[in-house]
């Protein structure tokens, strides 16, 4: 139970390792102050922040978020630590900070080390002020207690490390500015073609990832947080446009061929690839966080060669028309030679980007490869290790893998899509024809299949990364349209019951699943979870729903909804299998529904958007091999264990 606090009230923490999470309306920036049994801050190595990320025992992001998160080892603190205070500040815009008064209420929560959230505290009451101290964590009588604070500075940062002690406030306060601002500061500087990208302003629909993971020598950057991509084609994919043209052609000639993933050691060399190596508590969220960070190093690798390209490409057409407008240049000799040298320095600028970006997707390629064999069976493809050796675990999965991502630079070079458990978003399966340009020719018939094995093997991996009766697989196939696509979940025994067919059937588990939401929300507010009625299955559920809306009535459609709306928070999500023009006869009523979930293919296609630089993501659904029967063998040790414990 999340005990909620107002401002000026404490409670105690029983854990010593933490996260605090961070939620806002716009991209904010973190960092704390580590302050004495008097409260006072001794100096400026007693700040961790975004340009000084990491102290012992606590560690903050590099770059603003709207959701990010502060790792903290109150045992690892020094013994002379008695407080830590939690800092939150707008990033400073052409016109200065803006201010939380124009935002959403930003919120913080801390959690233990398994992701249970112990304190909230929602900073309202705000208006001009552009930083504040969010939380205050210190040390009474030997434990530790976390207090809400909530403490504004219209002044900004400055004012707000000012009052907490700090001489020289206004110098660091502008370095921790300058730090977050220089990625989109070298994007409106920066004229050479071979430049790390431009990192769009931070925002709510493109913030950085929660945990700023970073190789060793690699130039940290922003990314989008896996929840940041989006569903829907982007507009222009064509990459990162904040490298604008040079001024003149010895701006280019000077480019330092910096690049995006750089982690040579001092001798030359690039030293081997370690899976883990990324913050986190455990490995699987050090393999997870590595994994984005991954995800950050190719986006920005493949952004800085789309740059360099349209660099190239747009000096070449102004060196061309400064020819033509030239009389001296415009015909005979001179003319021809003009344009054999724009284009010698086009093609030279090309194949300089070219040759870094190889040389980076070399890099990762290698990573990728040391990162994929030591994925846990959660986050591994269905052809891994992982699988064979599979045993039922005993801890809940950190993420689950829903295929892969990969650009059209590189289409081996895989990176897996995690998400982070347990689902904070329902899942849709869109079974109508593809619409991106990279799309996979299918027959209306055979995407439906396809759509339900995707489907089934998504409810299969969850079922085989929880423990033994934590997690419950519901189906609904009104028409009976899944077919032989089940038959590994019925033959195996993993499924509770069979899927629910017609009307009736819809009705009574939506029925069912709609009043488990209702007592579930109940007993938490009331902290009453031991009063549940005996059939409440308290089990985390997945609710598939095929072919909809087939069998739905308005009644069905409504509860539903619900249940998207509702059910993650309590354990309920949602997988749908269904083709959103089946169901145009609702119009605009379903378009929420639509929006809450996360869309995914059968097929692969290039549908996915990243709004950090504007790619598009061409995603491949996970696939078991042909002939194997991995699948069978998991579930059919799923089913067993089920039926050991009489489940």
């Amino acid at each position: 139970m999340t005990a909620e606090l107002v401002r000026g009230q404490n409670h105690p923490l029983s854990e010593t390792r933490l996260e605090i999470r961070v939620s806002a309306g716009a991209a904010v920036m973190a960092g704390a102050t580590l302050g004495d049994a008097d409260g006072r801050v001794t100096g400026a190595g007693s700040v961790v922040h975004p340009a000084a990320h990491r102290l012992p025992g606590l560690e903050v992001p590099r770059q603003a978020a709207a959701d990010t998160r502060i790792s903290v080892d109150l045992a690892a603190l020094p013994e002379a630590v008695h407080r830590v205070s939690v800092l939150l500040a707008l990033p400073e815009g052409p016109g200065g900070p803006a201010r939380f008064g124009a935002t959403a209420a930003p919120s913080v929560v801390v959690t233990g080390p398994g992701g249970t959230a112990a304190v909230g505290y929602t900073i309202t009451g705000l208006d001009a002020e552009s930083a504040v101290v969010a939380l205050e964590l210190y040390r009474r009588q030997g434990a530790w207690k976390v207090r809400a604070v909530g403490q504004g500075y219209a002044g900004g940062l400055a004012e707000l490390l000012r009052d907490q002690g700090l001489e020289e406030a206004a110098a660091m306060a502008a370095e921790i500015h300058a730090a977050v601002a220089a990625p989109a500061a070298s994007a409106v500087s920066s004229v050479s073609p071979m430049a790390a990208p431009a990192a769009r302003p931070s925002s709510p629909a493109a913030s950085s990832s929660p945990i700023s993971y970073r190789h060793p020598g690699r130039t940290p950057a922003p990314g989008p947080a896996p929840e940041a991509i989006s569903g829907a084609a982007p507009a222009d994919a064509s990459g990162a446009s904040g490298v604008s043209g040079a001024s003149d052609a010895s701006d280019a000639s000077d480019a330092s061929g910096a690049s995006a993933v750089s982690s040579a050691e001092p001798d030359g060399s690039v030293p081997p690839p370690v899976a883990g190596d990324a913050t986190g508590w455990t490995l699987d969220e050090r393999l997870y966080n590595q994994v984005w960070g991954m995800f950050e190093d190719l986006a920005r690798s493949v952004a800085a060669y789309r740059s360099a390209a349209d660099f190239a490409e747009s000096r070449l057409e102004r060196e061309l028309d400064e020819a033509l407008s030239d009389p001296l240049t415009r015909v005979g000799p001179a003319s021809d030679a003009a344009r054999d040298a724009a284009r010698a320095r086009h093609a030279e600028l090309v194949e300089r980007a070219r040759a870094a970006l190889d040389r980076d997707l070399g890099q990762l390629a290698a990573e990728s490869e040391v990162v994929e064999h030591a994925l846990p069976p959660a986050f591994a493809r269905w052809d891994s290790p992982a699988w064979h050796g599979y045993q039922i675990p005993l801890e809940r999965p950190f993420a689950l893998r829903l295929g892969d991502l990969h650009l059209p630079e590189r289409t081996d070079l895989r990176i897996p899509l995690l998400v982070r458990l347990p689902l904070e978003r329902g899942l849709w399966i869109d079974s109508g024809r593809p619409h991106g340009r990279g799309a996979e020719p299918v027959d209306s018939g055979e995407l439906r299949r396809r759509a339900v094995e995707t489907a089934v093997l998504h409810a299969a991996r969850l079922l085989a990364a929880h423990p033994v009766g934590e997690f419950t697989v519901r189906i609904v196939d009104p028409a009976g349209a899944a077919g032989d696509a089940l038959a590994p979940l019925l033959d195996s025994g993993a499924l509770r019951e069979p899927p629910a067919a017609g009307a009736r059937g819809v009705s009574e588990v939506l029925e069912r699943l709609t009043r488990r939401v209702d007592l579930v929300q109940m007993a938490v507010r009331n902290d009453a979870l031991d009063s549940l009625p005996p059939d409440v299955d308290t089990a985390q559920q997945l609710l598939v729903v095929n072919d909809f809306p087939h069998g739905f009535d308005d009644r069905a459609v409504t509860q539903l909804r619900y249940l998207a709306d509702e059910g993650p928070a309590v354990g309920v999500h949602l997988l749908m299998v269904a083709d959103r023009a089946d169901a145009r006869a609702y119009g605009p009523v379903l378009d929420p529904l639509w929006k809450a979930l996360l869309r995914i293919t059968p097929v692969a296609d290039d549908h996915l958007a990243d709004p950090w630089v504007g790619h598009a993501w061409t995603y491949e659904p996970a696939r078991v091999p042909p002939g194997s029967d991995v699948l069978r063998e998991v579930l059919g040790r799923v089913g067993q264990a089920r039926r050991a414990y009489g489940i």
